[in-house]
Order: structure tokens, then C-alpha cells, then sequence
């Protein structure tokens, strides 16, 4: 009968019919004759069951003497309480789920206002994310599948997977595009792989530019903790959405996942709804892997000693290919020719700000 919420309970308009007519000794048989009404629909009524109408508030003026204001005045009481109490628990969950989401760091970038309450921190994610209600994040109709790169899958990284790609959303609408064109961009790889001996202040704004031309729409995201994301793509309207993170610190990385992100546009798996598979990820590393040193190159590469590779080797090697040499240390470091701790003053360091790059300390 009672309806009780964390900080309110809500009382039926029946309660009060039940005190009025055990006082006048009136059973429910009674007032269901006298209102000629079923009895079971009184008993519904007193029990707050179904909703008490105009029609019914007259009958009751006419039997028990109050106002037909007054009873629809109790049922609109009782119906607004009801709609808070059910806002309390819907908030009572999201709280929980709020807390999956990393608030702090969004915050620190701007994303979302600081915030020190929990329900605070739910209303500022439901217009972060343009919901009404955070859980509807995990319908597929809200959040389509996205392509992405990275290194592992956790409960909290999938809800800052979310947020950087909330916010590459977000962002890409004020970057205009031409028409989706998956030729042209085919046809611009070489170009693309040319800006790879550029320093990030100046190619990233080449490189969103160019983009732009295929219906890609390039945003630069801070990477957030434990997203283990290097980047995301996926479909939003009439262009295509590219996130791409500084996760990882390094140049070479940053050019890697793109060339892994343009892979997932140019064998259409972006259109995909329930995202990518192991196999569409492992394509799309080979891709990258070979587009940015042709797998000739690198065997060749693959046959040296590691004694003859010097910064001054490795510059001039880096130029013959066609790519930074930067990538190059970065490759022959990920496959074990040389070590990790090795020339890596030849690898270029960056940190993506909003609206803008910057050297990485």
C-alpha cells in the first residue's frame, strides 16, 4: 500500500478512503454499492492500485463528503512521490555504476565539472554522456560497437573506453568533413606515412586536415588510467570518428595506432555493431605493422647485427625506408633486435592537451 523511498514514503489516496470509512463502519462492499463501482475496483482503489480519475473523485464527494479537488489532489501527491521515490533508486544504482567511471581524471581534463558528491557526479555523467540515465550506456541502440586498439580488457577500462569515445564524439562535431571515401584514403597512405619525420606540432594538424578530406574526423584525447587505449573508431552520422590517445608517451606508438585505427575504416570494420574480434584486431596490427615498414624492408633490417645499428645507422636507414626514425627504433625494439632502453633519444615524446600538442616532459 505504502510506497517508501531513502527519503520518503508515499501514501495512496486509498489510505485515507480506509480511515474514512472504518470510522463510519463502512465496508468496502458498502462504498463499492454506494458508488456504484465493482468491488474489486474499490478494493484496488483503497490499495493504491489503480489510479484514482475524476470520475471516481466526483463518486467520492457525493459518498463521503470531501471534494473532488481534494481526492485528485491526494492522487497527484501520491503520484509525484511515487515518480521522486522511483528517481531515488534509479540514482541508488547509478551511484553504484558512477563509481565504475573515472570521474576524477575526466574532471581534471575538463570533461565534467569537479565534483565531490555522488549524486552530483551522476548528473554531471548523464549530461557528459547525453542520458537520462548512465545504465542505458550498455544498450547497443545508445552506444554502437567501436573498433579500437588496445592492450587490455577491464570492467573500469571499458567506462573510460566509453568516455574517450564520449569525448572524441563530442569534440568531432566541430570538425567538418568531406564525404566518407575509403579510396581516397587508401590512396593517401603513402602521404600519411611521409608525416611519420614530423614533430607532433606540426603534423597533427596536417594529419587532421587530411583526414578530414576522407570523412575522418581526428580527435587528440589525453589518455585516461587504466582505459588501456590507444584508440577508438566508429561511425557517428555522415563521417567517421577517430580518437587517438598519448598512451605510451611515444611518437612512434601514436603512429602505429593510427595506421591500427585506419585498418578497422578500410576493411569496414566499423560497421560492425557489436564491435571488433580478436581476428579483426590481429588484421589490423599486421596492417599497421606493414603499412608503416614493408615487410622487405624490415627483413632486411631483421639481418643485421644489432653492432651496426648506431643513431647514425639507424637515421639513414629511417630516411632510405620513408619513415621517422622514430618508428623505426620503436619497430626493431618491439621485435627484439634491439633493446628497449636503446636510442629511445631517437624516439619522440608527446602528450596530447585539450586544443593542442605538447612536447611531453
Amino acid at each position: 500500500m505504502f510506497k517508501r523511498g531513502r527519503t520518503m514514503i508515499a501514501i495512496p489516496p486509498g489510505a485515507t478512503i480506509r480511515e474514512l470509512i472504518e470510522d463510519r463502519g463502512m465496508t468496502q462492499k458498502a462504498l463499492a454499492a454506494r458508488m456504484e463501482l465493482s468491488e474489486k475496483h474499490i478494493s484496488e482503489l483503497v490499495n493504491g492500485h489503480v489510479q484514482l480519475t475524476p470520475d471516481v473523485a466526483g463518486r467520492l464527494e457525493m459518498v463521503l463528503g470531501l471534494s473532488a479537488r481534494f481526492w485528485l489532489d491526494l492522487e497527484a501527491i501520491y503520484r509525484a512521490k511515487l515518480r521522486a521515490i522511483e528517481a531515488e533508486e534509479v540514482e541508488t544504482a547509478e551511484i553504484e555504476l558512477a563509481k565504475q567511471y573515472p570521474y576524477a581524471a575526466m574532471a581534471k581534463h575538463g570533461w565534467v565539472p569537479q565534483a565531490r558528491k555522488a549524486e552530483e557526479r551522476v548528473i554531471h555523467l548523464r549530461r557528459f554522456f547525453e542520458v537520462v540515465d548512465i545504465r542505458l550506456l550498455s544498450k547497443e541502440s545508445v552506444l554502437p560497437g567501436i573498433a579500437c586498439r588496445r592492450s587490455a580488457m577491464t570492467e573500469k577500462g571499458d567506462r573510460a573506453l566509453v568516455a574517450l569515445a564520449q569525448r572524441a564524439r563530442i569534440v568531432a562535431r566541430d570538425i567538418d568533413t568531406g564525404a566518407i571515401d575509403l579510396k581516397g584514403l587508401r590512396g593517401a597512405l603513402d602521404e600519411i606515412r611521409g608525416m611519420t619525420d614530423m614533430d607532433a606540432p606540426s603534423f597533427c594538424p596536417a594529419l587532421i586536415a587530411l583526414l578530414s578530406r576522407y570523412g575522418v574526423a581526428l580527435v587528440l584525447i589525453p589518455h585516461i588510467g587504466r582505459s588501456f587505449l590507444n584508440g577508438a573508431t566508429f561511425l557517428e552520422g555522415k563521417k567517421i570518428v577517430m580518437g587517438l590517445t598519448d598512451r605510451g608517451a611515444y611518437a612512434d606508438i601514436f603512429w602505429f595506432s593510427l595506421f591500427h585505427e585506419i585498418a578497422h575504416i578500410l576493411e569496414k570494420h566499423i560497421y560492425r555493431r557489436d564491435g571488433t574480434s580478436d581476428e579483426d584486431e590481429a588484421r589490423a596490427d599486421a596492417f599497421a605493422r606493414d603499412a608503416l615498414i614493408a615487410p622487405s624492408d624490415f627483413d632486411r633490417l631483421m639481418s643485421r647485427t644489432e653492432r651496426s645499428f648506431s643513431e647514425n645507422a639507424l637515421r639513414g636507414l629511417a630516411e632510405r625506408i620513408g619513415v621517422g626514425v622514430g618508428v623505426l627504433v620503436g619497430r626493431l625494439q618491439n621485435d627484439g633486435k634491439i633493446p628497449r632502453d636503446r636510442f629511445n633519444a631517437l624516439r619522440q615524446r608527446l602528450s596530447f592537451a585539450e586544443g593542442a600538442v605538447l612536447p611531453r616532459a
